[in-house]
């Protein structure tokens, strides 16, 4: 059932057991099943077990309770869901309600690598990789490149200010094209440090460009979240 490789077996417990809080299996209120169950079902040592409980104690999921066992005091997901939009007005409108805290990590000359489909580049950029929080949990490290040309408009907002809806608001700025790609993959040992989870977790990257009417990329965000603040919905056609 478990991967011998680098992530522990009670990380991978966890992992288990908080799909199964997501799905309903144990409700919030309800208790979870004894250690002893949960030995005999998983196959695994005492230790691990309370390892794995002790994870999700620390998510606020689950509170262990001497004598009486451990109850179900949280729920997955719920209100750091992060909506992926298919158009550019309503993530416009996502991120300019979202006020995380910031801390810039790097800020540099570097420039961005371009597909040929992203468009021209421009002729500087202004790059910053930085890492997103809340309340204390960070969920995202995004390296951003700006056109040299827009960032002088205002570096000190584009530093403390979450970058996307900071574009619709700069006079003279247009944004011709836009387009985002959302690729699921495994944190390596980078992304794992600065978003404090296991190595090899499951995370969402998302690529986002916006060209200008002269056709140069104008922004390049390449973000990395935590798997279990992607939230996607689609309407189908009949």
């Amino acid at each position: 059932m478990f991967d011998r490789g680098p992530i522990p077996i009670y990380v991978q417990l966890a992992d288990i057991m908080r799909h199964r809080i997501k799905r309903g299996v144990w409700p919030r209120g309800e208790m979870l099943p004894s250690i002893e169950r949960l030995m005999d079902e998983f196959k695994v040592a005492r230790v691990t077990v309370r390892q794995a409980i002790q994870l999700l104690a620390g998510e606020g999921l689950v509170s262990p309770q001497r004598g009486r066992g451990t109850s179900v005091t949280g729920e997955v997901g719920g209100s750091r869901r992060l909506m992926v939009q298919t158009t550019l007005a309503d993530l416009v409108e996502m991120y300019r309600g979202d006020t995380p805290d910031v801390d810039n990590i790097i800020e540099s000359r570097e420039l961005p690598r371009l597909k040929e489909r992203d468009g021209l580049p421009a002729p500087d950029y202004f790059h910053m990789r930085r890492v997103h929080s809340r309340n204390g949990e960070r969920y995202c490290v995004v390296s951003i490149f700006i056109d040299e040309r827009v960032f002088r408009r205002a570096p000190e907002r584009f530093r403390n200010e979450v970058v996307i809806p900071l574009f619709k608001t700069l006079p003279g700025v247009e944004i011709a094209k836009a387009h985002q790609t959302l690729n699921i993959t495994t944190a390596d040992v980078e992304v794992a440090e600065n978003l404090d989870i296991p190595v090899n977790t499951p995370v969402a990257e998302i690529r986002c460009v916006f060209t200008g009417p002269d056709g140069a990329v104008i922004y390049l965000g390449e973000s990395t979240y935590r798997g279990d603040y992607i939230h996607l919905e689609m309407d189908l056609m009949p």
